[in-house]
């Protein structure tokens, strides 16, 4: 009477996605894609441990994409300043490790990114959770996000 077939299933998950997208802030819509990144690193990881080699490569490229075209592409460095730049950088690194992390089958690369986005989502959280007026806002991001960027860098940028 019920099939295995998924495709309402996935259509309903997808419609409920796509409006998720249009209702969000800019700054829910970061942290959608930090969600996204890190839910494809850690189905990533689980295909490396099962030795699912072409589900890995499919699920490394998702979060690479995520992080360049969502995260990376969204930077504007006039506007962002020095933390554009250091976000810049820090993404450019995070992709470089899942790359490595693919050639090489290193799960402790795609856990190293994963702590990255995590922190880094939990910054953009903080200041979603700030109820404030807009134009103060913006004064909240920098700071918030700056802490985040400049502590992971301290870490990792020395790899």
């Amino acid at each position: 009477m019920f099939g295995s077939n998924q495709y309402g299933v996935n259509v309903y998950a997808k419609v409920g996605l796509e409006t998720g997208v249009l209702a969000a802030s800019p700054n829910k819509l970061i942290i959608m894609l930090y969600e996204g990144a890190i839910a494809a690193c850690r189905s990533a990881d689980s295909y490396m441990q099962s030795k699912d080699i072409p589900n890995k490569g499919a699920m490394l490229s998702k979060a690479i994409s995520i992080i360049e075209s969502g995260l990376r592409l969204s930077l504007d460095k006039k506007a962002g300043g020095e933390i554009a730049v250091s976000l810049d950088a820090l993404y450019a690194y995070m992709s470089k490790r899942l790359m490595t992390a693919n050639i090489h089958n290193k799960p402790e690369l795609i856990h190293e990114v994963i702590k990255l986005l995590t922190d880094l989502k939990g910054a953009w959280e903080a200041i979603d959770n700030v109820k404030m007026p807009a134009k103060d806002t913006a004064m909240a991001i920098p700071s918030q996000v700056a802490m985040a960027v400049n502590r992971n860098i301290a870490n990792y940028a020395k790899a």
